[in-house]
């Protein structure tokens, strides 16, 4: 068993999404994206397929063109090679589900803007 949680240790960046990886299992990385109110992760896509949770906040997650209002609850999925982006709209902590292949510093050149 592996434990961890979305909602202790909070550590918002001043200048870009804090990232942080939560635990891996045999297949997924679990892990925690934390923003300030209109910090964003630029459009990006990854090789794999993606599932995105909103666990606090409100984010615009832009898929090929479209943006959608995604607020706390919400979940969804990306297959692989799909363009998308984030902005916050207020300070927002999303949990991302990665392929065990994919990697973190994939994730953290994308905030890097």
């Amino acid at each position: 068993m592996k434990k961890s949680s979305l909602s202790e240790n909070i550590l918002y960046n001043e200048l870009k999404p804090s990232i942080a990886v939560l635990f891996e299992t045999d297949t997924t990385k679990e892990i925690r994206i934390v923003f300030k109110k209109a910090q964003f992760m630029k459009e990006h896509k990854t090789s794999f397929p993606i599932t995105v949770e909103i666990f606090e906040g409100a984010i615009d997650f832009g898929v090929n063109g479209t943006i959608y209002n995604l607020v706390k609850g919400d979940l969804v999925s990306l297959e692989a090679s799909v363009p998308h982006d984030l902005v916050a709209k207020k300070d927002s902590i999303v949990r991302l589900t990665l392929s065990k292949l994919d990697t973190v510093e994939r994730v953290i050149k994308v905030t890097e803007s």
